[in-house]
């Protein structure tokens, strides 16, 4: 008679991935959910509060990640009471349970509403600020419990997605995605970047005869920056002090990594100093993304503040 295999009990199930999505109305709930979706995830939006012991009962639990929309539209939604269930959640060792929380600015998110001639949900006759400002207080516990929080304020649909993507795809590469970005200061700061440096203490090529209308891609421009004696030993300390940080981003879990050189007007020093970063990096073995935000923006000296011009 043959002998019944048995279940190798070192072998366990993996924990089922639960990201609970929730935040202001407007901040790109929809858009998070839509990602997730198309990274494999199983999306619900709205889901009853009270339900989710039900969805999540151990019988029918499933590997597939799940992610659950809930805000201030949800049925029967009190933040205490979604807080005190993930709790419970939290507790069973057959999920992994995450809460999500997206933000964004009053201003932007009354501009959105404006924009799409959409009501918000706890305006309901009030103007909409009020109903921004009471919805923030609603969902504060929610926001203090959140183990990520993700402000859309400066974010266009493509931001917000490719934040979701970094952060929440089940295939994220092993080695370290590494993003070099240049940008300036004067148009407001890069919202993904996890290391920023300040490149402003270098003399600006901006109030240089001759240089202002080129970038930090031209070769003249370049060894203007070069020969500023501050550039080469705080570069070097720049590139070792990063490439020291990389392996231990790699052993927490790090997926990705966006590096940022900023200056005033985000066409000179910051993007010169980028792609010399970035070549830097390339002779260490690393295989770097440059992004440079502002380097067609037209430069001016409003834009570059009343600085003394340039030898």
């Amino acid at each position: 008679m043959p002998i019944e295999s048995q279940p190798d009990p070192s072998q366990k199930t993996p924990a089922q991935k639960i990201l609970v999505v929730t935040g202001i109305s407007g901040a790109g709930k929809s858009t998070a959910l839509q990602v997730l979706e198309d990274l494999g995830w199983e999306a619900i939006d709205n889901f009853p509060i009270r339900l989710l012991p039900d969805l999540l009962s151990k019988d029918e639990c499933q590997v597939m990640p799940l992610a659950i929309g809930i805000d201030s539209r949800t049925r029967g939604f009190i933040p205490a009471e979604l807080v005190a269930r993930i709790k419970e959640l939290d507790q069973r060792a057959d999920l992994e349970v995450q809460t999500l929380y997206l933000d964004c600015a009053s201003g932007e998110v009354e501009r959105r509403y404006n924009e799409t001639r959409r009501r918000h949900p706890m305006a309901r006759g009030r103007p909409i600020g009020e109903g921004i400002r009471a919805e923030r207080e609603l969902l504060d516990p929610v926001r203090r419990w959140a183990e990520t929080v993700i402000d859309t304020t400066s974010f266009t649909s493509n931001d917000l997605q490719q934040a979701i993507r970094d952060r929440f795809s089940s295939h994220a590469p092993q080695e370290l995605t590494i993003t070099v970005n240049s940008f300036g200061f004067a148009r407001g700061m890069p919202p993904l970047a996890d290391l920023v440096f300040d490149m402003r203490f270098l003399d600006n090529p901006h109030w240089v005869d001759g240089l202002r209308a080129q970038t930090g891609l031209d070769p003249a421009v370049g060894e203007h920056i070069a020969q500023d004696p501050a550039f080469a030993p705080s570069f070097a300390r720049i590139r070792d002090l990063v490439l020291e940080l990389l392996p231990h981003y790699e052993a927490q879990g790090r997926a990705y990594l966006t590096i940022a050189f900023g200056c005033t007007g985000g066409r000179h020093r910051s993007v010169y100093t980028a792609e010399e970063f970035a070549a830097a990096l390339r002779d260490a073995g690393r295989s770097p993304t440059v992004m440079h935000r502002n380097l067609t923006a037209r430069a001016t000296d409003a834009t570059e503040g009343q600085a003394a011009q340039a030898g």
